[in-house]
């Protein structure tokens, strides 16, 4: 089993033990601030569940139909889940809305407070092991589940207090006030997640600091060869799909132009983990004198 499946399964069971205290919460203070709170973990569960069967079709090898591996699928969980974070802020506006019509006193307070404290803080840690593990193994659905824990660890903080201002004040419109208030910042985040994951689907480049990289290896690795061009780049989950053409005076053998390919290819792998390079070779008179220029 894989670091990334085995995190993914991590998530639900978390997903579910949030849950319940939140709903434990929500049920002793009958707070709209904690129920949104609540409903927007029933979304984590899902997303959860989600990120956990991407992982899984990602992990498979490729094969005659997807002979290019199955690594998007990740990005179709991602997308999913940023779908479903906009979802529960448009629940939680429309339980602020009903608050906003009926404001009312909230029961045992400070206890409910506490239980869902400590579902923050069981979400927080693991929003830190998901951000942190997810980016080092370079798997999008990981990484866009712990940018939604962060989103509701920020919402349970933004009910926390707007729960203890009403309780101070005794203004009670307060509690469905900050629940509406935290909907908008669960919004912005997960469109972030929706543009980040459409990016991957649609085969967008690199960051321009990884093609730089690649185009200062290929100078410096590619030592017999005249220059290179056409550089594409992609990415599909953790893997970095590179492509270009490699221009070798006429008189190259075969072995080696086969040298100094493996060359760079071996350089661009260390440089660029999980790397997957296609290098097309061509003769000098096919040089185009626009791309990367070999350093001798």
């Amino acid at each position: 089993m894989t670091t990334t499946i085995k995190l993914a399964i991590g998530s639900l069971l978390v997903g579910f033990a949030v849950l319940a205290l939140k709903a434990l919460a929500w049920w002793m203070t009958g707070s709209i601030a904690l129920l949104s709170d609540a409903l927007e973990s029933t979304v984590n569960v899902a997303t959860a569940l989600a990120a956990l069967i991407a992982v899984r079709v990602a992990a498979r090898p490729a094969d005659a139909n997807h002979p290019y591996g199955h690594h998007k699928a990740e990005f179709f969980s991602a997308v999913l889940e940023g779908v479903m974070i906009v979802i529960a802020a448009l629940l939680i506006l429309r339980e602020s809305f009903y608050g906003f019509l009926a404001p009312h006193p909230i029961d045992a307070p400070l206890e409910g407070l506490l239980v869902n404290g400590a579902a923050t803080a069981v979400n927080a840690v693991w929003c830190w092991v998901l951000l942190t593990r997810g980016r080092r193994e370079r798997s999008p659905a990981l990484v866009a589940d712990g940018r939604h824990l962060l989103a509701d660890v920020v919402t349970s903080a933004g009910v926390a207090v707007g729960v203890l201002l009403a309780m101070l004040t005794g203004w009670w419109i307060l509690d469905p006030a900050m629940a509406a208030l935290v909907a908008v910042n669960i919004l912005w985040s997960g469109s972030r997640v929706i543009k980040e994951s459409v990016s991957g689907l649609m085969d967008e480049a690199v960051p321009e600091g990884t093609l730089t990289i690649i185009r200062e290896v290929i100078a410096s690795e590619a030592g017999g060869a005249m220059e290179a061009h056409d550089l594409r780049t992609r990415h599909a989950g953790r893997v970095t799909f590179i492509d270009f053409h490699l221009v070798l005076p006429g008189d190259t053998t075969v072995d080696a132009a086969h040298e100094i390919c493996d060359r760079v290819e071996a350089a661009l792998k260390r440089a660029v983990p999980d790397a997957n390079i296609t290098i097309h070779v061509e003769p000098e008179h096919k040089a185009k004198h626009t791309g990367i220029v070999v350093l001798d």
